[in-house]
């Protein structure tokens, strides 16, 4: 089945298109990449989601607005993805959608809300769309993230010691497979969500995030202010557990620097680098990880990455286009797993790593031109996943 994954994450500058042809043999499953592209979000469209994410009040017109949007600029890099990707075959879309909203209350995730209408999508590409894999998850008594795992869990199975994944996006998470236990995956706290969110502050809406870590690396960590951030209670939450921007905001951020003043932009960008560094090592020390596969756009930021290796010595840090996973496609790549399975019957999620009672089939299909047919649902679920040289 050829399989287009779309997904932009808690950083919201662009929509990330993977396309991969999937085969389910026995217990193994073989991914062909086909490869990948990153379409921007235009400006406007960008700026109200900026808008419109917590703290900030909205209105039903802005949700509307934003769904539509959403969901026409997802239809866009879908059919880019068909026409590019996949000389205009495939046979279905797997949509994240944006997410606006992770409704936790005392570590209970109560909703979550992933805008981007998959009507649009269906109708540009005349396919069918499997979207909104969260629900089912959190109406399952889960987290309904970090949805990776299922995709990581697959990679790593095998591989020798305690592995894990770490991807790096607004968010970081981690998934960690220990010989002889159940999965587990989990968000460690902010990666690049604060760091952008600086960055904009300080310069003014001029720049986006901190190119290459360039401002961190000049700057040097204030221990106080460090200790302030450490102090949050939701690195003491065991896991599962889940976070988003609704948590980690500028007015967070703003909140900390009133209690720790810091004058120096490059001081507080070099000691939030260092917090996600400490936040991940502790994450990977409690866990007894021995190895960390990584992904997501933080892996392109040198200094936070030497940082992640000076707290975690001894333990080896490889991107995972290593392992045949394009580090910059790997959650779209994911993604398209999920509704792969879903179409195949097949559960998505593991309720050791989201906190489900049960490993829910996830999502919702919106057909496409066509009368849907679905694939007969497989027997078992794989175990292993097998990547083949992506084509390029």
């Amino acid at each position: 089945m050829r399989v287009i994954g779309l997904m932009s994450g808690t950083s919201y500058d662009a929509i990330e298109a993977a396309a991969t042809d999937l085969t389910l043999d026995g217990d193994t499953l073989h991914m062909r990449p086909l490869g990948h592209l990153t379409v921007p979000y235009p400006d406007e469209l960008r700026g109200l989601i900026a808008a419109t994410l917590p703290p900030a009040p909205t209105t039903t017109q802005a949700v509307c607005a934003l769904d539509t949007g959403i969901g026409q600029a997802f239809a866009g890099a879908a059919g880019r993805a068909l026409s590019e990707l996949c000389d205009g075959t495939a046979d279905l879309v797997v949509s994240h959608g944006q997410t606006m909203h992770h409704w936790v209350e005392d570590g209970t995730v109560r909703g979550t809300l992933q805008l981007g209408r998959p009507a649009w999508i269906a109708e540009a590409t005349g396919l069918p769309v499997v979207s909104d894999l969260r629900s089912r998850d959190v109406a399952a008594g889960g987290q309904g993230a970090p949805l990776v795992g299922m995709t990581d869990t697959l990679l790593l199975r095998g591989l020798p010691g305690v592995p894990a994944a770490l991807n790096l996006g607004g968010i970081a998470n981690v998934t960690v497979l220990a010989p002889g236990t159940e999965p587990l995956a989990f968000d460690t706290g902010p990666a690049n969500a604060l760091l952008d969110a600086a960055v904009r502050h300080f310069t003014e809406g001029a720049a986006a995030y901190d190119e290459d870590g360039r401002r961190a690396g000049a700057g040097r960590v204030i221990p106080d202010l460090l200790t302030a951030l450490l102090d949050d209670p939701y690195y003491g939450r065991p896991a599962p557990k889940s976070t988003g921007k609704e948590h980690f905001h500028l007015p967070y951020l703003l909140r900390a620097l009133a209690a720790v003043p810091t004058p120096e932009p490059d001081d507080v960008l070099a000691t939030l680098t260092r917090l996600t560094a400490v936040t991940v090592a502790d994450s990977c020390r409690a866990h007894g990880v021995t190895s960390l596969v990584v992904s997501g756009g933080g892996l392109r930021n040198p200094v936070l990455m030497r940082m992640i290796a000076e707290e975690l010595p001894g333990v080896e840090l490889r991107p995972s286009d290593e392992l045949g996973l394009p580090s910059d496609a790997k959650e779209a790549l994911a993604f398209a797993v999920l509704g792969f399975l879903t179409v195949h019957g097949l559960p998505g999620a593991i309720p050791s790593g989201t906190g489900a009672r049960r490993a829910a089939l996830l999502g919702s299909i919106t057909p496409g031109l066509s009368p849907l047919r679905l694939p007969e649902p497989a027997a078992r679920p794989p175990r292993l996943l097998r990547i083949a040289e992506a084509v390029h």
